[in-house]
């Protein structure tokens, strides 16, 4: 990531103009010596905007974007799923997705609380009514934005592949019974920006927890790992030895953000174009557990800020 810390110096100086003339506009009563300090929202915005700055600078990201969409328009073509319609496609994609997502949000994330703390950024934001949970929002919202354009719009170039090839594709699923629609397309995206959210999140709880690079790109490292097989293995584990009953393994599936991800799809996206098939997971639980992943993540970052 040396891109990133190139680029993230030369907005230092900027975010600190902002933040400076941000307080100098908050002054309402010039006949007194009093500064008054910016409200915590234009200090989010700040950090935010600073965040994009950031990623939009950083050459990194948009070799990881390029990367991302040359694997999923590639997939999404020689797996047959554009000339077959928009669920065969979701399926095709859900594999690579499931490894693709976590490595590119984690990436997104590994670095950047812990960047800010290296620059002296933080000490800087610490002298103005600013909460550390309001910097940790405004860091993961910037790299967020970010995050979702490179996972999003490869997405959408597919879908309009899909709805280009839409004479073939009525011809194919006139044999079949399924129903193929747009729609459940946009609820894979959904889906897909949903499992990004948390991952990131939780790479910027890494980022938060450590104190130098070389230990933030272990632990990122780690975390891919235990995402991606360690919690899936327990499940398994827990399941073979009697942990987790028959009727309890589909709630059990939200404990893992992979898991949450993969069951929401094949409940809500192949099974509805199906028409039928057995509950592979409950949606309800699988959202919970995404939003708690995410929700649980930052609070954690926010709470080693705070230490």
């Amino acid at each position: 990531m040396s891109d990133e810390n190139r680029t993230q110096a030369q907005t230092q100086a900027q975010s600190r103009e902002t933040t400076s003339s941000s307080t100098d506009s908050t002054n309402t009563n010039t006949s007194t010596n009093t500064t008054t300090h910016p409200q915590t929202k234009h200090i989010l915005k700040t950090i935010i905007a600073r965040e994009l700055r950031t990623v939009a600078r950083t050459r990194t990201f948009y070799v990881l974007a390029l990367a991302l969409t040359a694997v999923v328009l590639g997939v999404a073509w020689t797996g047959g799923g554009i000339r077959a319609g928009f669920v065969p496609t979701a399926v095709d994609l859900l594999t690579p997705l499931e490894l693709l997502v976590p490595v590119v949000a984690v990436a997104f994330g590994y670095r950047a609380v812990l960047a800010d703390e290296q620059r002296g950024e933080l000490d800087v934001l610490e002298t103005y009514p600013v909460s550390n949970r309001s910097i940790v929002l405004g860091v993961y919202v910037g790299r967020l934005i970010g995050l979702l354009v490179a996972i999003v719009v490869p997405l959408v170039l597919v879908a309009v592949a899909v709805a280009v090839a839409e004479e073939d594709r009525i011809l194919i699923y006139a044999s079949h019974a399924g129903v193929d629609s747009p729609l459940l397309f946009v609820r894979f995206v959904v889906l897909t920006a949903l499992f990004a959210m948390a991952v990131l999140a939780v790479a910027i709880a890494i980022s938060a927890a450590v104190s130098a690079t070389r230990s933030a790109l272990a632990l990122a490292v780690v975390a891919l790992v235990v995402l991606l097989v360690g919690l899936d293995l327990l499940l398994v584990y827990g399941f073979t030895s009697g942990l987790i009953g028959d009727g309890a393994l589909v709630h059990s599936l939200a404990l893992s953000p992979l898991s949450a991800f993969r069951g929401l799809v094949f409940d809500t996206v192949v099974v509805v174009a199906a028409g039928t098939g057995p509950a592979v997971a409950s949606p309800l639980a699988s959202v919970l557990g995404l939003v708690g992943w995410t929700v649980g993540s930052l609070a954690l970052a926010s709470w080693v800020l705070n230490r």
